[in-house]
């Protein structure tokens, strides 16, 4: 279809200033329908035309040309690339404010800033969401949404660094790609919104300094920022400031909101309301949940005295019984952005289905939100309220409940894991309910779906000192989520709760604390650090009489040693770990023979590293270890064979053991593993000769670690993968890649792998 019609029919949407959703209703087409007409992918009915042309109040007479030419052309465009929508949904009974929508799309068209500013609750983000719905469909390379959290209760700021790591990744910016420093991340941000027609809106920004930054440079994107703040210091940003509703849009808003007239004095309950949107719709929600009242009725609750809009809250407030007003209050002290029932059972500390029935209670009279099934979130003024409502209360034990229901779900996720080192987790106060974590697929779901909120009941829960839960959190969210990537942010997570961990002053928890600092450290790449860390581990653990924590911390040890080229080293420490190990701890044991048949096939020692693994599945099959376990000491087994056998030169038994793995990771969701595994599948093709599946299969081993943002294990992955493209003739590919972990050893700061890339390049050459 012709751009002619698609950019005729994009203004006549315009000029309605309706949502797909409003105007399908109105003209009889679907909103899926008219967004095809809107981006050019499908030539309307000409009914349809005219339709549109008498909502807009236009004279479809002079389209008709335009829309033969359409008609007589390719109706359908090849298939595009997914695009990012993060729009939340458009407000329903949007009222009024088209004088303000008149320069959002005006401004649009030019490519510009806009600022929309205004107190709290007045519907900065409703107008800009509103508009960004309505603009959707001139903007095809995306529509981002991203809360900065400025003046979010009980939650710090987004700072620009972070805001711009989201913004990048949205845009499908790779992890490993994205700089850590801030100018950096700025500059890449705006060379890649320079060739792109995208809306970015930032919702919710504390000032100028927090959003100038996230400004594009050239290029047709066009941002809406809303504030509570005017953006004054912001150079060539068009301004938009919004007040109360005129008393005309206020009743309509209120009438709507109702869901029809209703007998009595609109006026005075907008009064009191102070014509704010927010305030009316939660007025009008009162009212429409209550048939038997009029508006009168609301007023009386309302006259009780001369109320401010906050007031307004008051009133609804009044309305709930005991426990509902004591779970508002509650609610208030959620860290993260939304919680289910099990996790509300705990922080209120009652049964689950009492829970529930409070939640759907303040749902109803619209004091919480549930955007998704069974998720519930709170309007920031309300979540202000709630605090508000009773201020002088200690928010430890209900956070200290929240904070232990995380703990008991991670404890399980454990289990479920495999994770062999034993944690001395505390929980004080056990959750009422768990939701289903019964099986490993199940557990890691729930692990997924709260990471968010877990991890900000984690910092919470370290800033108001509740210890035994932020040490506990810290460790089990390492141990459980180190799967999925990401172990620098994990290894933050540590650092600051150690204090924590020293306060409580029990000597196995900090060994535990002090053993996941120096894995972290050795994953991170930072070998130099986690040294001491795991020796002051291992000490800790031995005054303990810990054997299996010790073991454990000499099989970190030994890792460090093959990393810098000690095989020999690291295969003493293993057989010391060994020895430690009474004969009936299995599981262990089966973990340190899995590193030690690694360290053999280091040393050439094939047909050693073969009797280890027959050693280690002749335990497995007499220990009956738990799934978990057993599958992870399998993929250990897998992976020693299947390089023993390229050693030996049996390239084909290498790439079947190889495969086996791959698809072991994938049913266990070990997205680091499976990286490892693929890319021991492309050293074992390019044995064979077959480089371009060779080259597939490592490129995709190298997208799983950039999304996770694991540059060390890329750089552990390329190392092995440039130095086959080499003995198997291909120089040039393998410069390029000895080329990448030099780059990615310098950039990160893994000193140890500098030298071997150097050293790579110098024989590539």
């Amino acid at each position: 279809m012709g751009d002619e019609l698609a950019g005729a029919l994009g203004q006549l949407r315009d000029l309605t200033g309706r949502s797909l959703r409003e105007l399908g209703r109105d003209i009889n087409a679907s909103s899926s329908s008219l967004s095809r007409y809107f981006s050019g992918q499908a030539v309307p009915p000409w009914p349809t035309v005219v339709a549109l042309c008498k909502a807009a109040g236009r004279d479809p007479r002079p389209l008709r040309e335009v829309w033969e030419r359409a008609k007589d052309g390719p109706t359908q465009q090849p298939a595009s690339a997914p695009i990012r929508n993060d729009l939340p949904h458009d407000i329903t009974a949007f009222t009024g404010r088209q004088a303000e929508l008149d320069v959002l799309l005006a401004a649009a068209r030019d490519g510009s800033v806009v600022a929309i500013d205004g107190m709290g609750g007045v519907g900065k983000s409703a107008v800009a969401v509103h508009a960004a719905h309505l603009l959707t469909a001139h903007f095809p390379d995306g529509q981002l949404y991203l809360d900065l959290h400025g003046f979010t209760p009980g939650r710090e700021r987004v700072d620009s660094g972070e805001a711009l790591r989201v913004l990048l990744t949205a845009l499908g910016v790779q992890p490993g790609r994205i700089p850590d420093g801030g100018a950096e991340r700025a500059a890449l941000w705006r060379s890649e919104l320079a060739t792109r027609r995208a809306i970015v809106l930032l919702d919710n920004a504390a000032d100028a300094n927090q959003v100038r930054d996230l400004l594009p440079g050239a290029g047709q994107t066009f941002v809406i920022i809303t504030s509570r703040r005017r953006m004054v210091e912001l150079d060539g940003v068009q301004p938009i400031s919004l007040d109360v509703l005129p008393a005309e849009d206020a009743a309509r808003l209120f009438v709507e909101s109702v869901g029809g007239s209703r007998l009595g004095d609109v006026d005075e309950v907008l009064r009191r309301c102070g014509n704010l949107p927010l305030a009316i719709r939660v007025a009008a929600a009162r009212l429409r949940h209550r048939p038997t009242w009029t508006v009168d009725t609301l007023v009386e609750r309302l006259r009780d005295g001369e109320l401010a809009v906050s007031d307004v809250f008051e009133m609804s407030l009044r309305q709930l019984d005991p426990a509902q007003r004591r779970m508002f209050r509650l609610l208030g002290l959620v860290p993260g952005e939304d919680i289910d029932a099990y996790a509300t059972a705990a922080l209120a500390g009652i049964p689950l289905a009492n829970a529930r029935s409070l939640l759907e209670d303040l749902v109803d009279v619209h004091l919480v939100q549930e955007p998704a099934p069974g998720r519930y979130r709170m309007h920031d003024l309300l979540r202000q309220t709630a605090r508000a409502d009773d201020a002088e209360a200690d928010p430890v034990p209900a956070i200290a409940r929240l904070a232990d229901y995380y703990l008991s779900g991670l404890v399980s996720v454990k289990e479920l894991s495999g994770v062999l080192i034993p944690l001395p987790v505390i929980i004080t106060q056990p959750p009422p309910a768990l939701p289903d974590l019964s099986t490993f697929h199940q557990a890691v779901d729930w692990t997924d779906a709260e990471w968010a909120n877990l991890m900000a009941t984690f910092t919470l829960a370290v800033e108001l000192r509740i210890d035994a839960p932020a040490v506990g959190l810290a460790q089990l969210a390492t141990i459980t989520q180190s799967r999925r990537g990401g172990i620098a942010r994990l290894g933050r997570a540590l650092v600051a709760s150690m204090p924590a961990a020293e306060r409580l002053g029990q000597r196995r928890l900090l060994a535990s604390h002090r053993y996941l600092r120096g894995a972290v450290l050795l994953r991170t790449g930072h070998l130099a650090e986690a040294v001491p860390e795991l020796e002051a581990a291992r000490t800790l653990m031995a005054a303990e009489a810990d054997l299996i924590g010790e073991a454990l911390a000499l099989l970190q040890l030994a890792d460090i040693r093959l990393f810098t080229g000690d095989a020999a080293g690291a295969a003493e420490l293993l057989r010391e770990a060994t020895e430690l190990l009474p004969a009936s701890e299995a599981a262990t044991r089966v973990q340190v023979w899995g590193g030690l048949g690694q360290a053999l096939v280091e040393l050439g020692k094939y047909e050693d590293a073969r009797a280890v693994v027959a050693e280690v599945r002749d335990v497995r099959r007499g220990a009956a270890t738990a799934a978990p376990v057993d599958q992870q000491s399998e993929r250990v087994c897998l992976e020693v064979l299947g390089r023993a056998a390229l050693g030996q030169g049996d390239a084909q038994t290498a790439l079947d053991l190889a495969e086996q793995a791959v698809a072991l990771n994938q049913a266990t969701r070990q997205q680091v593993f499976e990286a490892a595994s693929l890319t021991d599948t492309a050293i074992a093709l390019r044995h064979l000769g077959r480089v371009e599946e060779a080259s597939a299969r490592y490129a995709e081993a190298a997208r799983i670690l950039e999304r996770a943002g694991e540059p060390h294990r890329l750089a552990r992955i390329c190392l092995p993968y440039a130095e086959a493209c080499l003995l198997t003739g291909d120089a040039e590919t393998a410069a390029v890649h000895f080329a990448t972990v030099l780059e990615l050893s310098t950039t990160h700061g893994i000193d140890y792998l500098i030298p071997i890339s150097k050293d790579g390049l110098a024989r590539a050459f």
